[in-house]
């Protein structure tokens, strides 16, 4: 195929494929499109082994890395909160919630030395920064920019300047979700190369405007740069509507959630495998923002109006890191209370998701499928 996003980074089709898996990274790159590792829950020694890997796994291939910097969060204009200062600010009611939903739910502890334990703060971690924080970021941009990612995408809000500055120092792209039109024109402005047009049909992050009306607004604010289609795709077919729509790639997350190659838990991935395009709810109950997801007893639990509501980012993840830590734990044994609770972020594509396969096989059936879909719309005008 040819389109400026395969020209841009040299790809064979333009299928961007966003995900926490390095393997899916991986394997999407060497099917032809291009992995995009998102690196939001990654410490820097972490990042530093999975760029090296994915390097020696793609060759010269490219392949992009996500980070989240919102230019707007509780804290922000102080720099940043450290988790000290976070354990102060969270109210006692909501922690004497998430430790209500835990008990009703029989959702056991963690281990003294197991990961995620600690999660409020407790000992120890006074001044460490926040996570979704400027502060958190920049170590990870640095490893990042220290590596070789052809494209560095900010997930939420527009790139804060210094980000601008260093991508562009070093020579990568830059790119950007956008959820209407207006942001589409500020991440332009201020130098973004790519613009990902994500509908309110995706996973994780997202807004309210569906992806057949958004795409084409943002496409026509942003000519000639380059525009992604992302929500509600992950079949031939609707990359075919998303490219007659104007976008010149489509950039897919939640269909790579049940490959093979997906570090998915296993229990949520099989929720994912039986559930519909109803199944899904935008919640701030996992970060404070509203972030699409699978409709389990937690988001019922905070979708309560008689008992405190979601904080914001960074407060709420910082709340219930822990919780989901215990949750994904003991969410292995059938029937518990935590197996009710376990759930991740996810879009309504999730009703198309019934299948494990391959990441390299769901790249090469959706360009099966564009194929047929053109070859099909073609004969319409015959004769």
């Amino acid at each position: 195929m040819k389109t400026a996003i395969t020209d841009l980074f040299g790809i064979d089709v333009p299928i961007l494929a966003f995900t926490h898996c390095r393997d899916v990274v991986a394997a999407v790159t060497r099917a032809g499109g291009m992995g995009v590792l998102g690196a939001v829950a990654h410490s820097p020694e972490q990042l530093e082994i999975d760029l090296a890997w994915i390097e020696a796994e793609v060759g010269h291939l490219p392949y992009g890395i996500d980070l989240i910097v919102p230019a707007k969060y509780a804290g922000s204009d102080a720099g940043g909160y450290t988790l000290d200062d976070i354990r102060q600010l969270i109210p006692a009611e909501h922690v004497a919630y998430v430790d209500d939903i835990l008990r009703r739910y029989d959702v056991p502890p963690l281990a003294k030395d197991e990961p995620g334990r600690g999660a409020l703060g407790r000992g120890g971690d006074a001044g460490m920064v926040a996570p979704f924080s400027a502060s958190q970021a920049e170590p990870l941009l640095e490893i990042a920019l220290a590596h070789r990612p052809a494209l560095v995408v900010n997930a939420l809000g527009p790139p804060p300047v210094h980000m601008i500055e260093r991508v562009k120092e070093e020579g990568r792209l830059l790119g950007a979700l956008a959820g209407k039109a207006q942001h589409a024109e500020r991440h332009v402005n201020a130098g973004v190369d790519v613009i990902i047009a994500q509908g309110a049909e995706a996973g994780g992050h997202t807004g309210e405007i569906g992806s057949m009306v958004l795409i084409p607004e943002i496409v026509d604010a942003v000519a000639p740069v380059p525009v992604l289609g992302a929500g509600g795709i992950g079949r031939g077919r609707q990359m075919a509507a998303a490219m007659a729509l104007g976008a010149q790639g489509v950039w897919c997350g939640s269909v790579w959630l049940t490959t093979v190659e997906a570090e998915t838990h296993p229990v949520v991935k099989q929720k994912f495998l039986a559930a519909t395009s109803s199944d899904t709810v935008r919640s701030r109950s996992r970060t404070g923002k509203p972030a699409r997801q699978l409709r389990t007893a937690w988001t019922d639990e905070w979708d309560n109006p008689s008992t405190p509501q979601p904080l914001g980012m960074p407060l709420q993840p910082i709340l219930v890191g822990e919780a989901i830590a215990r949750i994904d734990r003991a969410a292995y044994q059938p029937g518990s209370g935590a197996e009710k609770l376990a759930n991740y972020f996810v879009g309504q594509i999730v009703g198309s998701m019934n299948e494990t396969k391959t990441s390299a096989q769901v790249v090469f059936d959706m360009i099966d499928e564009f194929i047929e879909t053109v070859q099909a719309l073609s004969r319409q005008l015959e004769g």
